[in-house]
């Protein structure tokens, strides 16, 4: 049975104090009402690290350097199973074929705000490889008939030799995306197709050494010794459009005037100047921002949902074993958050060849109306 961590019958009115990846945290004590987790799916073929539900749809999303044999981007049947979206096609890139027109390697989904779904390509068919030609995209699909309504390529100096596009939100006629490999901002117009890099190696985009994910106890590494750093990672847009927050996965979180960010005019000093401290979080999987303000995330370390109120107050959802690098999740109309469960941090890659991953992946939610 999985252990679920409770505090107390009772609200108290102190906060505790909860350290996690080195950094103290105020956070409030949970509800008195034990959060529960629903399996919604389950995969020992697709290491899914992304979610977006679209259309009454869901899709789910996984890496190519996972080593999985999954589809890189899939939607669920009515019985659970996964099947390639749009189409086979799109998932069946193979090293040296053409890739403006199939997903090399996926890392992110997002439902835009006029119900469009949007798949984030890296490009990057290996961990920290280079993206190949072509490959780093973003592609926009109708959820409703799988028809591709437009590929917007991010090579030509948007991209660079280390770039790992991770992640992307909305604000009106822009986009906003992380580049987690070589620590930027990517801004891009959508009606343009016009991008561009901004606050390149700034020290709110790039991961701090001091700062390592640990999970369990244990520091994840790249390799012996060498502390997993992973550069700007989760982003997110207030709910008035006028800021973006983001950060390493490590944390801390910045923000940063999006009126600054969409003026191409605005000179790369002006905007340096601009960005502000906002969160002092620990290493998350991924966050997901309500209409109200609250930032959801999940907690690496301690495998836990959190919520972190607009006034800034962090308190648990719920913590549960099986949620072990809990990734990027995503908000229901229903009030439901939908999270991947992607164990990345059991793969061989971060264990000099040897797998520990334990089947199968979940799919899971979370009903954040009841607590």
């Amino acid at each position: 049975m999985p252990h679920y961590n409770k505090v107390g019958t009772h609200l108290r009115k102190l906060a505790i104090a909860l350290v996690m990846g080195g950094v103290s945290v105020s956070v409030q004590p949970t509800s008195s009402r034990a959060q529960t987790l629903r399996i919604e799916a389950t995969s020992t073929s697709m290491d899914w690290n992304a979610v977006a539900l679209a259309n009454g749809h869901v899709f789910v999303a996984g890496p190519r350097w996972t080593g999985f044999t999954g589809p890189a981007v899939g939607i669920l049947t009515k019985s659970k199973d996964v099947t390639p979206f749009p189409n086979a096609q799109w998932n069946a890139w193979k090293p040296g074929q053409e890739a403006m027109h199939r997903f090399v390697s996926v890392n992110a989904l997002h439902t835009a705000p006029d119900g469009t779904l949007w798949v984030v390509d890296t490009g990057t068919p290996s961990f920290g490889g280079t993206p190949v030609p072509d490959g780093a995209k973003l592609v926009r699909i109708d959820p409703a008939t799988g028809h591709v309504l437009r590929i917007y390529p991010l090579g030509s100096g948007i991209t660079q030799a280390g770039s790992y596009v991770d992640d992307i939100r909305f604000n009106g006629r822009h986009a906003y995306l992380t580049d987690a490999g070589k620590a930027a901002l990517i801004v891009l117009d959508t009606e343009t197709g016009q991008a561009r890099r901004v606050l390149e190696n700034h020290a709110s985009t790039h991961a701090q050494p001091g700062r390592p994910i640990v999970i369990e106890g244990h520091v994840v590494e790249s390799r012996p010794h060498h502390p997993l750093l992973v550069n700007v990672d989760p982003l997110e847009v207030s709910p008035d459009g006028k800021w973006l927050y983001f950060g390493p996965l490590e944390g801390p979180w910045s923000r940063v005037p999006t009126a600054l960010l969409d003026d191409p005019g605005v000179s790369s000093k002006t905007l340096a100047a601009a960005v502000q401290p906002w969160a002092d979080l620990p290493p998350i999987g991924g966050s997901a921002m309500g209409a109200d303000g609250t930032l959801y995330f999940t907690a690496l370390k301690d495998n836990s949902l959190y919520r972190r109120d607009a006034s800034g107050q962090i308190s648990k959802v719920i913590s549960d074993p099986r949620l072990h690098w809990a990734d990027a999740p995503a908000l229901a109309s229903d009030g439901r958050l939908w999270i991947p469960v992607a164990q990345l941090d059991r793969l061989p890659q971060f264990h000099q060849g040897h797998s520990l991953i334990r089947p199968p992946f979940l799919l899971v939610s979370v009903d954040l109306m009841h607590e």
